[in-house]
C-alpha cells in the first residue's frame, strides 16, 4: 500500500476516499427515492453498484493528474515549505467544494428530471440567471450553500486530525516512488479516455438501473463532448434512396404532389382544397404553448383532483379535442422543434439551438404566404435556450420580457419588451401567465387597429418550478407545488378567454392549445411511452363541431390538421399529416429524448440508440411497459426511415424555404 499511496500521496488518499464514499451515498440516496421502479435482483442490483464504483474510479482519474503531476515535478527540498502548504490547503479545499457542489446539484437535477447530469445541464451553463434564479427560489439556497460549506470545512478537519496533511508535508518520498504511484491513474486515465464511454453504463433494459450506475461528474463532460449527434454516424441506417421511398410513400394517399419525386425531397403541393371551390378560412390564430403540461394533469385523463376545470371543460364540449396525442421530447425547445417544423425529433441537441436553423420552413411561413403577421410570445427573457434567435431567423416578431440581451443583429424583426407597469408577478422563468395573455392581448388590439390577420406563438412559464404565481387567485398557496402551478395555469387560461371574448377579434380567431412536453418524461423503460402523452385543442374553429379525437397522432400533426379544417392548399415539407384525413395502416406518434429516437404505432414501439441499436417492443398501456419482441423488419426500417430523412434534409438544406427556382 506505501508503494500505491507513498506519504506524499497521503493527501490524494484521503481524497479518493472522500470522493468514493460521497459518491456512494448519493447513490444509494436516489436507489431509495426511486426504489419501486429500480430492477432489484441481486445481479443487476450487483451490476448496478459495481458498474457504479468503476465509474466512480473512471471519474476520480480525471480528478487526479492535475494533483499528481503537482505532487511529482516539484522537488523534496519543497515539501512543507509556505508555498507547498498555501497550495494544497487551498487545492484540496476547491477539491471538495467542486465534489460537494455537484453532488448537491445533482440532486436538484436528479429531483426534476430523474436522471444524472446530461446534455440539459451542459445546456444550463449557458442560461445562469434563469437557473440560479429557479434554484434560489425552489430550494433554501442559503442553507444549502451553508451546509456544503460547513462540510467542506469539516471534511478538512478530520483529514487534518487524522494527519493527512503532515504525511503529505513530508520529504521522505523519492521521485522514483512517486511515478510508481503515478503511473497505474495514468494507465486508469488513458483507458477510460480510449476505451470507456458513459453509455456502457446502459446496461440493463431499467432505465433507472442504468442511471444509478453512472456518475454524475463523468455524465456532464460526456454530455459537454456529444451533445450534437449526426444521424447517419451515429445510428443504424437503412440505404438513402430506400429511406425516401418508405417516407414519400407514407403520404400518397392524400392529394399531396412532389415537386421532385425521384429526388431526395419531401418538398410537396398540399391540396386540402383541390379544385378550390371552397372558400379558404382566414381567422387570426393564437397558439398557447402551455408548459409541460401532462395529459395525467387532467381530470378527462382520470386526474381526480380538478385543478384543470376550464380545459375540462373544453375538452368535454367546446374544442377539437385530441386525446391520443404525444409529444416528440422532453425539452421546451424539443416541443417548439417539432411544432414549428412538424418534423420528428432529430438527435442531440434540437434544431432551435443549432446554428443551421435561418430561413426554416416553418408553419409561420405558411402563415405568411396567407397574409399574416407573425409574433413569438415568451415572459422571460427569449435569449434562453436561443428562442429569440430561432423564431427572429425565421421571421416572426418578437415579445419577450428582455434583460438586454439583444438579437443576432443580422435579424430583421421586431422586438417589443414586457415591460414592468405591465408585470404584477414574475419569478425566475419571466412573468405570470395573466401578465403575459394581457400582452398578447393588447398587441392582438393592435393588429385588429390595423386589419391585419396575426398569428400569436404564446409560450407560458408559470407551470414550472419554482411553482410560483399570484396569491388569491387559486385555493392553493403559491410555491407548494405543481398542482398549485396547474391549477394556476388553468386558471390563467380561463380569465384570458373571459377577456377575449369581449374583443371584437374574437369571433375571428382560432385557439390552439398545446403542451410543449410532459411534466416528467422519466421512467423505468429506455422511453415510457405514458410520459409523452400531452392534450390538445382547437377552438372556436369556423364550421367545425365540436368532439373528442382519439385517433392515435403525434405533436407535429396538430397545424397541418388546422390548415386542412381552414381549407389551405400550400407547399410544404412537413412530416405532419391531417390528423382527421390519416389512413389507420399509417397512424403513428414520434417520442424520444436527446439519445433515443422512438417510432410508436399498434402498440409496439421501435426505440433507435446512438449504438446502432433497433429494439423492438411490444407496448401495454395499462402497466405502461415495453416487452422485447421479435423484430418486424418494416417497422423497423419505416421508424428508420423517418428519423434518417428528417436528420438528412436537416444537414443538407431541406428544411429550407423553397424558392419557385427549387421548386422547378
Amino acid at each position: 500500500m506505501s508503494k500505491i499511496f507513498p506519504s506524499r500521496f497521503a493527501l490524494f488518499k484521503a481524497f479518493i476516499g472522500l470522493f468514493l464514499i460521497v459518491s456512494f451515498l448519493v447513490r444509494i440516496s436516489f436507489f431509495v427515492w426511486n426504489f419501486s421502479e429500480v430492477d432489484t435482483h441481486v445481479i443487476n442490483l450487483m451490476a448496478t453498484f459495481g458498474l457504479g464504483f468503476l465509474f466512480d474510479l473512471a471519474t476520480i482519474s480525471f480528478f487526479a493528474i492535475p494533483f499528481l503531476i503537482y505532487l511529482l515535478i516539484f522537488p523534496k527540498r519543497f515539501y512543507g515549505s509556505i508555498a507547498d502548504k498555501v497550495i494544497t490547503y487551498l487545492g484540496f479545499f476547491l477539491g471538495l467544494l467542486v465534489i460537494y457542489f455537484s453532488f448537491f446539484g445533482e440532486f436538484t437535477f436528479w429531483d426534476e428530471f430523474h436522471r444524472r447530469y446530461n446534455f440539459i445541464a451542459v445546456d444550463y451553463l449557458i442560461y445562469t440567471y434563469e437557473v440560479v434564479q429557479n434554484i434560489n427560489q425552489s430550494y433554501p439556497l442559503p442553507y444549502l450553500i451553508s451546509g456544503i460549506l460547513f462540510m467542506v470545512l469539516l471534511s478538512l478537519v478530520i483529514v487534518y486530525k487524522l494527519g493527512y496533511f503532515k504525511k503529505t508535508f513530508r520529504s521522505d518520498t523519492s521521485f522514483r516512488t512517486r511515478a510508481f504511484a503515478m503511473a497505474p491513474w495514468i494507465i486508469l486515465l488513458l483507458f477510460n479516455l480510449f476505451f470507456i464511454k458513459n453509455d456502457n453504463a446502459d446496461f440493463s433494459e431499467n432505465r433507472y438501473n442504468n442511471e444509478l450506475a453512472k456518475s454524475g461528474i463523468y455524465s456532464f463532460f460526456a454530455a459537454f463532448k456529444n451533445n450534437e449527434l449526426p444521424y447517419g454516424e451515429f445510428y443504424k441506417t437503412i440505404p438513402k434512396e430506400e429511406a425516401f421511398n418508405i417516407v414519400k410513400e407514407k403520404y400518397t394517399f392524400s392529394r399531396d404532389s412532389f415537386f421532385n419525386p425521384e429526388g431526395h425531397s419531401i418538398y410537396r403541393a398540399i391540396k386540402n382544397n383541390p379544385i378550390d371551390t371552397i372558400p379558404p378560412e382566414t381567422p387570426n390564430v393564437i397558439f398557447i404553448c402551455v408548459e409541460s403540461l401532462s395529459a395525467d394533469f387532467l381530470g378527462t385523463y382520470g386526474n381526480d383532483k380538478n385543478i384543470t376545470p376550464t380545459l375540462d371543460s373544453l375538452a368535454n364540449s367546446s374544442s377539437l379535442f385530441f386525446k391520443n396525442l404525444y409529444a416528440t421530447g422532453t425539452r421546451t425547445v424539443r416541443g417548439m422543434e417539432a411544432i414549428t417544423l412538424s418534423i420528428p425529433p432529430t438527435p442531440g441537441r434540437s434544431i432551435v439551438k443549432r446554428e443551421n436553423n435561418r430561413n426554416l420552413f416553418t408553419i409561420g411561413e405558411v402563415f405568411k404566404q396567407k397574409g399574416y403577421t407573425r409574433n413569438f410570445f415568451y415572459g422571460g427573457d427569449g435569449y434562453f435556450d436561443n428562442m429569440n434567435t430561432f423564431f427572429g431567423r425565421n421571421g416572426f416578431n418578437i415579445i419577450d420580457r428582455g434583460r438586454g440581451y439583444l438579437l443576432d443583429s443580422s435579424i430583421k424583426t421586431t422586438r417589443t419588451n414586457i415591460e414592468d407597469n405591465e408585470v404584477t408577478f414574475e419569478n425566475a422563468w419571466g412573468v405570470c401567465d395573466m401578465d403575459l395573455y394581457n400582452k398578447v392581448i393588447k398587441e392582438a388590439d393592435k393588429s385588429y387597429a390595423d386589419s391585419i390577420p396575426f398569428f400569436d406563438f404564446v409560450m407560458t412559464t408559470s407551470n414550472h418550478k419554482p411553482y410560483t404565481y399570484p396569491e388569491g387567485k387559486i385555493d392553493i398557496p403559491s410555491g407548494t407545488g405543481r398542482d398549485g402551478a396547474v391549477k394556476y395555469t388553468d386558471y390563467a387560461i380561463n380569465q384570458f378567454f373571459k377577456n377575449a371574448k369581449d374583443k371584437p377579434w374574437y369571433e375571428n380567431t382560432v385557439f390552439v392549445i398545446m403542451s410543449d412536453h410532459c411534466a416528467s418524461s422519466a421512467g423505468r423503460w429506455e422511453l415510457d411511452i405514458k410520459n409523452y402523452r400531452i392534450p390538445a385543442f382547437i377552438i372556436n374553429l369556423p364550421k367545425t363541431m365540436p368532439k373528442q379525437v382519439f385517433t392515435l397522432a403525434s405533436q407535429i400533426d396538430v397545424f397541418p390538421t388546422l390548415f386542412a379544417r381552414l381549407n389551405w392548399n400550400y407547399n410544404s415539407n412537413f412530416f405532419g399529416n391531417d390528423i382527421l384525413n390519416m389512413p389507420k395502416e399509417d397512424l403513428r406518434a414520434f417520442v424520444g429524448n436527446y439519445r433515443k429516437l422512438g417510432y410508436f404505432k399498434d402498440n409496439k414501439v421501435v426505440v433507435l440508440d446512438e449504438q446502432k441499436n433497433a429494439n423492438f417492443y411490444a407496448y401495454d398501456n395499462l402497466d405502461n411497459s415495453l416487452t422485447p419482441i421479435p423484430a418486424d423488419t418494416t417497422y423497423v426500417n419505416t421508424s428508420i426511415a423517418f428519423y434518417e430523412v428528417a436528420d438528412d434534409l436537416y444537414r443538407h438544406g431541406g428544411l429550407k424555404v423553397k424558392t419557385e427556382k427549387d421548386e422547378n
